[in-house]
């Protein structure tokens, strides 16, 4: 969360000011889209084992999972490019009524720390401005933005359930420390970037699992007290400690957030 903090408090300086001296790497191009397909049924869902987790997490509960797909990888800057030229921000079909408001209102037109200059988009990262990489994730985006963008892919967003369901035999691996999402490494199969990368926004809102009973003392009052107006966002992200990536760990953000490092997956 600290540099997600210091990110946003360096974005207010005109200068630009980066926080890391290395430039990024520019990154090759990224395979295409496909989907995972997932029969579903009975899941176990929630935190299991004696290691830490939140008390969010619990208790272990089952719950029936539909079949359904997930995206292989998460939307790259290159694809919501698309969205915002294809006329994204001006079709209110497109947009959940509370997100209309504010992108009518001119609160928000793309990604919370992208800029178009001169003819060309860039972003602002923890190394300072760089030229827009259209392999890279897509992030700091809100919910309103990640469900327009999938209802306009003939999508969807995830439900936390499946996200988890889905995530349950995906090996753990969080890239190095660049403080940015790195993109699908080329040729690789099955599900990408579920760990690592980007928190992942879901349509679950944030709400206790059954049988639920806050932790006693502080870490209870603060799990417990935000379980209104909030979404489920589900992964880990290039600023999470890696001791935190793990498939039961529940994010929760208002629907308007946006300085996270928040990202998109799809779901059908």
């Amino acid at each position: 969360m600290l540099l997600t903090d210091v990110k946003h408090l360096l974005a207010q300086n005109p200068t630009w000011p980066a926080y890391l001296d290395s430039p990024l790497a520019a990154s090759c191009s990224v395979d295409p889209l496909a989907w995972v397909g997932f029969e579903g049924g009975l899941a176990e869902i929630g935190h299991a084992g004696t290691d830490f987790a939140f008390d969010n997490e619990l208790p272990r509960h089952r719950q029936y999972v539909a079949p359904f797909a997930l995206a292989s990888r998460l939307v790259t800057n290159g694809d919501y490019l698309e969205f915002i030229e294809a006329g994204g921000y001006r079709d209110p079909a497109l947009w959940l009524s509370e997100g209309w408001d504010k992108v009518a209102s001119g609160e928000i037109a793309h990604p919370l720390y992208w800029q178009h200059e001169g003819g060309a988009w860039r972003e602002f990262t923890l190394h300072g401005l760089q030229a827009l990489d259209p392999a890279r994730p897509v992030t700091h985006v809100s919910l309103y933005e990640a469900d327009a963008y999938a209802r306009w892919r003939g999508a969807r967003l995830p439900a936390e359930a499946e996200w988890e369901f889905a995530a349950r035999d995906v090996a753990i691996a969080c890239s190095d420390r660049n403080f940015h999402p790195e993109p699908r490494s080329a040729g690789s199969a099955g599900l990408a970037q579920m760990f690592g990368e980007c928190w992942q926004w879901t349509t679950s809102s944030y709400a206790p699992y059954p049988g639920f009973a806050p932790a006693a003392g502080a870490l209870g009052e603060y799990n417990g007290k935000f379980m209104i107006n909030q979404y489920v966002l589900r992964g880990s992200s290039c600023a999470t400690p890696h001791g935190h990536a793990r498939a039961s760990y529940r994010n929760f953000f208002p629907a308007g957030a946006r300085w996270q490092f928040t990202g998109i997956r799809l779901a059908r």
